[in-house]
């Protein structure tokens, strides 16, 4: 394969209503996508870091340097691997670069997306898909009242989504949950922190237990996988790790500790789709549900998370809300529910690309980077 050239793109998305987690609000998003030109065909990669480095240490200005600087140098200085591996092989050029796993992931993304663009091989094909749709959940904010939270999470399940996670920090979190029971019944119900908790809090998070969630997503710091385990000692409610997990190695480590009995994958978090797909494996091998995060992203990683979250392994409804969840108007042809599920695009590669007249609408700049003159 000739990897010609990379084309980083900027593009500001107005969300339909602010979203609000324990670690800031969002009210649009600005995000770099990368289309990857190669000899053969176009794949286009949606990098998840946000504008601010909140959620982790990436953010969005930061992955366009690094791409710029050292990734992007090495892959065009190491034509003789993507050759003979593709976009397999990225992960071991980019290997000696410490850390920007979203930055990493967007590449292989895009590389990715154009070889099976080429080959006529779908994505969910390509990461062993096994159904052609998947439940849909809704991530749901935090609001400043409970009859607002109400209102919104009665809204998503008459719109057919089949899980309701709500986000939650300390002095919304008790309160909103027994609402949303009261409310609304059995419904499933899961809980997002954020990394918001503390172990100090372990006795007030016990009060979730008896709402019977699915889960409580990364209570703790990130760092603390060993305050995790002996969390999940202490509660009931399953714990559920997100910011931990960065690799199957460090989802093997948090494993073994105990410090989880579900992990929710996000490929930009872990470095990519292809390491999104060994832990996977992993956790079923130690018999662990995994399931499918979001990270806001347009149709692009909106597709390519519908296809994951199809492998056996994700037995729990993953974050794989429709276009309209964030979006009036997104870069693809909008991704819709029907029944509670999206269905899983079957097209080559990604299965959706951009439509020209939205993409152009909503980018603020583009930066070509050739690369064809290492690439033989």
């Amino acid at each position: 394969m000739k990897l010609e050239g990379v084309e980083l793109r900027r593009v500001s998305m107005p969300l339909v209503s602010p979203f609000r987690t324990s670690f800031g609000t969002q009210t649009e998003r600005d995000i770099l996508l990368l289309r990857a030109v190669t000899s053969q065909s176009e794949g286009w990669g949606e990098c998840v870091a946000m504008a601010d480095p909140f959620y982790s240490s990436e953010y969005v200005e930061a992955t366009a340097d690094v791409l710029r600087r050292f990734l992007l140098p090495a892959l065009a200085a190491a034509p003789g691997e993507l050759e003979q591996h593709g976009a397999y092989a990225i992960g071991k050029v980019l290997h000696p670069f410490k850390g920007h796993r979203m930055a990493k992931a967007a590449l292989e993304m895009a590389v990715l997306d154009a070889e099976l663009r080429a080959a006529g091989r779908s994505w969910a094909r390509e990461l062993g898909a096994v159904h052609d749709r998947v439940p849909s959940g809704v991530s749901v904010g935090i609001f400043d009242s409970v009859p607002q939270l109400l209102e919104v999470v009665g809204g998503y399940l008459d719109a057919g989504y089949v899980r309701i996670k709500l986000k939650i920090e300390p002095g919304w979190d008790i309160e909103p949950v027994a609402a949303v029971r009261e409310r609304f019944g059995d419904i499933p119900l899961q809980v997002d922190a954020n990394t918001a908790y503390t172990l100090r809090d372990a006795r007030h998070l016990a009060r979730l237990d008896p709402f019977d969630l699915l889960l409580i997503e990364q209570p703790l710091e990130e760092e603390d996988v060993l305050g995790h385990a002996t969390l999940a000692r202490q509660i009931r409610t399953p714990v559920c790790l997100d910011e931990s997990i960065v690799s199957a190695q460090t989802a093997a480590a948090a494993i073994s500790m105990g410090a989880c009995s579900i992990i929710n994958i996000k490929p930009g978090r872990v470095g990519g789709y292809l390491e999104a797909v060994r832990i996977h494996d992993l956790a079923a091998a130690h018999g662990l549900a995994v399931w499918c995060g979001g990270m806001v992203e347009t149709g692009l990683g909106r597709a390519a998370n519908a296809a994951l979250g199809a492998l056996p392994g994700f037995t729990l409804p993953g974050d794989i809300s429709a276009s309209d969840r964030f979006y009036r108007t997104d870069i693809t042809e909008p991704l819709t529910i029907e029944d509670g599920h999206m269905t899983v695009p079957t097209g080559p590669g990604l299965g959706v690309t951009p439509v020209p007249e939205a993409l152009a609408s909503f980018t603020t700049s583009t930066e070509w980077i050739p690369l064809g003159s290492a690439n033989t």
